[in-house]
């Protein structure tokens, strides 16, 4: 469920959303310059701590230069130009870039690595919006996994399955998309030694 905090409904920049965001628990984003609280079920974060725990057993054994997090902010812009504050479930960041201000907030202008979203009763940012403001950011790997299969059956088919959508930035700075589903090895730009099925992903919510 999402819900608005700014009572007044103001339309705030991208550098007052940071120094607003409040303490309570929840997920803040900046969306058409309101700060938006979210509540994740436990399922969610389930899910989300899975990922996070399987990215940083990678970036251990392959020696990889990346820092994951699920409390980074990142700086879009919708197609209506309107700056937005975004805050991926699971975030990979270049550990070079995060190393290089860190005395800055837990917010990035640059272009992440790799991006999850984790579906939700309403879908529709993740697929529409957020797909779009993060291909126009330049984010190299996307995923968006809906685990309930709650989008509709222009994206999931008939009957609809749960699928994770893995979109990969290409040459010519345009997403390109695999689906993967039951006991599809998920295949990962950032981490091509990975060995998790999208059926293992599924049953870690739960």
């Amino acid at each position: 469920m999402t819900i608005t905090t700014d009572k007044n409904k103001q339309q705030i920049s991208f550098e007052q959303f940071l120094e607003r965001l409040p303490d309570e628990e929840g997920r803040y984003e900046l969306v058409n310059g309101e700060i938006m609280r979210t509540l994740a079920t436990r399922q969610h974060d389930n899910l989300a701590e899975f990922i996070t725990d399987e990215f940083k057993s990678e970036v251990k054994k392959q020696s990889l230069n990346y820092r994951v997090s699920g409390r980074i902010v990142v700086r879009t812009e919708a197609v209506n130009g309107k700056i937005q504050g975004r805050q991926p479930d699971v975030s990979v960041v270049d550990k070079t870039l995060w190393d290089a201000n860190p005395f800055a907030y837990s917010a990035f202008t640059e272009p992440l690595q790799l991006a999850i979203e984790i579906v939700s009763t309403n879908w529709e940012d993740d697929y529409v919006d957020k797909l779009d403001e993060y291909q126009r950011l330049g984010i190299y790997e996307f995923w968006i996994i809906d685990y309930l299969a709650l989008a509709s059956r222009n994206y999931l088919g008939n009957p609809k399955e749960p699928t994770v959508f893995v979109y990969l930035l290409d040459e010519n700075k345009q997403y390109q998309l695999s689906a993967f589903r039951g006991q599809n090895k998920i295949e990962s730009r950032t981490f091509p030694e990975l060995a998790i099925t999208a059926e293992q992903l599924f049953s870690a919510a739960s």
